[in-house]
């Protein structure tokens, strides 16, 4: 633990600096009272104050359930490389995007087969367990005012994901071994 004595550059320094003048405060909170939110906010706004505290968790439920339904009906295991729906980048460029593999993956999660879900997408596979607990522990505080853990997530530690991914996706393009065990 360092002391003030250890510290001379500092003796002179003002610990919060100078104090701002009121009249600058007032000017400030006028300045936001005029501002007036464009339409689109103002609607968004609107809709928020009035809708019911469940609304956005069972809309967000309501989201992933339309996914869910939407992949276990297309069989996208089955799926030829021109069926409906293709993907644009691999169709015109033959790269697979940062995503491709996602849907066959949560098609083999949702049979339990974890290993085949990895083998399309292992993020993907590797990311849900704590997706869908981010979901749960929000919309259990949210509607029942329950508290759960938080999965508080450094800003470091969603950069390395982000990089992670972003590595692995170069990986899987390119053409010549072992990364071609990679393309799905």
């Amino acid at each position: 633990m360092t002391t003030a004595t250890e510290r001379p550059w500092l003796d002179d320094q003002p610990v919060q600096g100078p104090p701002v003048p009121p009249e600058w405060l007032a000017y400030y909170a006028q300045q936001q009272a005029a501002r007036e939110p464009d339409r689109v906010t103002r609607f968004v706004q609107k809709i928020w104050t009035r809708s019911p505290i469940w609304a956005a968790p069972v809309a967000l439920l309501v989201c992933m359930g339309g996914a869910v339904g939407y992949t276990l009906a297309t069989h996208p295991a089955e799926a030829g490389a021109g069926d409906a729906p293709t993907c644009l980048l691999k169709y015109t460029t033959g790269f697979v995007c940062p995503g491709c593999g996602g849907t066959r993956a949560a098609w083999y999660l949702l049979h339990g087969d974890l290993p085949a879900a990895a083998r399309h997408h292992a993020l993907f596979t590797f990311a849900v367990p704590f997706l869908l607990y981010l979901y749960v522990a929000w919309a259990a505080k949210r509607l029942f005012k329950w508290n759960l853990p938080q999965l508080n997530l450094s800003p470091a530690v969603l950069i390395t994901f982000v990089a992670v991914w972003a590595v692995w996706s170069v990986l899987r393009n390119l053409p010549w071994a072992p990364f071609t065990a990679l393309y799905v």
